[in-house]
């Protein structure tokens, strides 16, 4: 397979959310068509193709065309997310040492809030019913303490065809050190059950932390079936509808990888769509040249993701939790660190026991959707809370492709409030207020919670209901310039087509600054090098393709409990001023993320990880380009609600604006597939590139 695309040829996008499916059209010269349709969670593929044939016919194209024409399609899906989240996954056994039945039980035996008792312990991720102990032990060196009992493994695995399970999940104590007897298992599962896929925790995850390495894997196993099928189900609707190109799929360290990769390792699918907002707010960011740090804002239909971009790189995480931290399940893969709240354009806004409005989690999703999509809705969500206030024209909703209900937003509206005794256009800014103040909260926690001012950055905001509260939060945060690309209601898609390749290999190896062993860790970053260049050279024609590797050490203090990802300066260590510029750099870290710097105690470092990014397109470069100023026309003017009060108010059709055109509010700007909304004392002008920059 070719990392390059045909010279002339489409490349296509697809990101399908819980609310919309979103497609993006580039070829050579960058983004030429986006699309938006309502996802169709039962065959993703009809939300697809409906959604593809909005952005081909502007382009004066067929749907059938485009394929045709397109060498490269990538694809992002919550599939893998909603499975987890709703239990619709496959009936997993988790395999581990005898002893140690309880790891997926008891966690790492911490909790969020000690103090907090409003909610019951959660239960494994697998039942402990499923959970089988497995006769054997390695020691943390390596060394076989006992045997693996071959007749009782393969005893028990057939205990686990009879009772039909659907997949496996290995997780053998310390076989980091030593993979052979989970290898042996692997071996007894293809002779017994040759048709259900496992997964293998050293291959899939080698780290130190045994809860954490447990996790993954079982989620991994538990994904398979499910992700394995629903990739074959894609690549066989996309060869029908005359796609002959290459399927890349979206991962959660925002890259991609081959689809029959994926297939074999689909927990790195998790949140892949929302890991792509920070590449493309990263991209957008360079083009305008507003600096290098940024605050990436993704609001979709169902949440609102926030991530960074710091110093021109992206953050990146190894504690991915499913509901809360501490008593969730974790996925302790490296991915970029994006925060989701279920703060979207579906989310549900009700009046609690005692009598207070609440605006979320809860969504109302594509089925029913919100009440103003006519679909049998009648909850009130923030969207109808839009169309009440006028913020969101019903006759132009998805260039007016989907024609809203205005009569029932206003009904569901009035009914909350009557409860809370506001009237409608109160309620509905009341709702917006809620809705903006979770945004500002989620903000706040990636932001000032980890030693990051962020009236430092420029927010980036994307997801097609970006627009309506952006630059309230950017007043809140102290922000003074908010980045809103043309094609905002697409940014995890257009995340995609600034999107490398990417793969990780991570290696545990503990030695501490005192003691360093350089002889052992040399080792290991030579396996972990040797491993990025197979992947390299296996990616036909790659060899002339530009690539970059990154290589990190997971350290801390010693003493400490949690490792904090710091980056090395050259692959190997040839001398102590290797290891002393390691642990300055360390410091740095622990310094400026903590505001914490210990230099009198030991580093002590664990896993050590390396990353090769092999370029897909070219970079995004500043535009030379600046816009002038030039005088804006409205389309017409209709009334919406600022400050309590009904105005009469400039609407502008963005396709209609010219580069360097200037807008003050109060004003709204309607793009086909978005709403910025532009308040009193702030302004908006468009760029050389045709995105939005709003001042504040």
């Amino acid at each position: 397979m070719s990392v390059r695309t045909k010279a002339g040829g489409y490349r296509i996008s697809v990101d399908t959310g819980g609310t919309f499916t979103d497609v993006v059209i580039a070829n050579k010269s960058g983004i030429v068509a986006i699309g938006k349709a309502l996802t169709t969670p039962n065959r993703i593929f009809l939300g697809f193709w409906a959604a593809l044939e909005v952005a081909a016919s502007d382009i004066g194209l067929s749907a059938p065309e485009v394929l045709q024409h397109s060498s490269l399609l990538m694809y992002c899906t919550t599939h893998a997310t909603n499975a987890i989240v709703t239990g619709k996954t496959a009936k997993t056994a988790f395999l581990t040492t005898k002893g140690f039945k309880d790891i997926l039980l008891f966690k790492e035996g911490g909790k969020y809030d000690p103090h907090d008792f409003s909610y019951d312990y959660p239960p494994p991720y697998i039942p402990r019913r499923h959970t089988f102990e497995i006769d054997e032990r390695i020691d943390s060196e390596g060394g076989i303490v006992r045997a693996l009992n071959m007749q009782k493994t393969r005893a028990c695995i057939r205990t686990l065809r009879e009772n039909k399970f659907e997949a496996v999940a290995v997780c053998l104590l310390w076989s980091i050190t030593n993979g052979e007897h989970e290898k042996k298992i692997a071996k007894l599962l293809q002779e017994e059950m040759p048709d259900v896929p496992y997964t293998l925790s050293h291959e899939l995850i080698p780290i130190v932390r045994e809860y954490r390495r447990a996790s993954t894997t079982a989620i991994d196993a538990s994904l398979k079936p499910l992700m394995q099928e629903h990739l074959r189900s894609m690549g066989c609707d996309l060869h029908d509808a005359g796609f002959s190109g290459e399927l890349l799929i979206g991962t959660s360290n925002g890259g991609v990888r081959y689809g029959n990769e994926m297939a074999t390792e689909p927990v790195r699918m998790f949140r892949s769509g929302p890991a792509m907002a920070p590449i493309a707010g990263k991209a957008y960011t360079k083009i305008e040249g507003l600096g290098k740090n940024a605050i990436v804002c993704d609001t979709g239909g169902t949440t609102f993701d926030v991530a960074l971009v710091r110093d021109g790189t992206l953050t990146y995480t190894r504690d991915s939790w499913l509901g809360r931290p501490k008593t969730g399940h974790v996925i302790a893969l490296s991915s970029v660190d994006v925060r989701s709240i279920g703060a979207g354009g579906g989310s549900i806004a009700q009046v609690d026991d005692g009598g207070m409005l609440r605006v979320g989690p809860q969504s109302a999703g594509v089925n029913p959707g919100p009440a103003c999509y006519g679909r049998g809705g009648t909850e009130a969500t923030v969207t109808d809370a839009s169309v009440v206030l006028g913020y969101i024209n019903p006759a132009y909703f998805n260039g007016g492709r989907i024609a809203l209900d205005s009569k029932a937003a206003h009904a569901a509206i009035a009914h909350l409030a009557k409860k809370i005794k506001k009237s409608t256009d109160e309620t509905a800014e009341a709702i917006i207020a809620l809705w903006s103040d979770h945004m500002v909260k989620a903000i706040r926690e990636i932001t000032i919670n980890e030693g990051i001012d962020p009236k430092e950055s420029v927010i980036v905001a994307g997801g097609g209901a970006a627009g309506i509260n952006i630059a309230e939060i950017a007043r809140e945060l102290g922000c003074s310039r908010v980045l809103i690309p043309k094609t905002a209601s697409t940014m995890s898609a257009c995340g995609m087509h600034f999107s490398d390749i990417v793969f990780e290999e991570t290696h545990s190896m503990v030695t501490a600054s005192n003691a360093f062993n350089k002889k052992a860790v040399n080792a290991q970053l030579r396996t972990i090098n040797g491993t990025l260049e197979i992947f390299r050279k296996g990616l036909k024609g790659a060899a002339d393709a530009p690539y970059k590797k990154e290589f990190f050490v997971e350290a801390r203090y010693r003493g400490q409990v949690w490792e904090l990802d710091t980056p090395l300066r050259s692959i190997f260590f040839k001398n102590e001023n290797d290891v002393r510029d390691l642990v300055e750099d360390f410091h740095n870290v622990h310094e400026r993320v903590y505001a914490v710097r210990d230099t009198e105690s030991d580093v002590e470092c664990i896993n050590w990880r390396g990353r090769i990014s092999i370029r897909l397109a070219n970079s995004a470069v500043p535009r030379s380009k600046r816009a002038t100023n030039v005088r804006a026309l409205p389309e017409n003017r209709r009334k919406a609600v600022f400050s309590a009060k009904k105005h009469l108010i400039p609407i502008y059709r963005g396709h209609t604006l010219e580069a360097g055109a200037h807008i003050t509010g109060p004003a709204i700007i309607e793009e086909i597939t978005t709403t910025i909304v532009i308040p009193r004392g702030a302004s908006v002008k468009t760029s050389a590139s045709g995105n939005y920059i709003l001042f504040l």
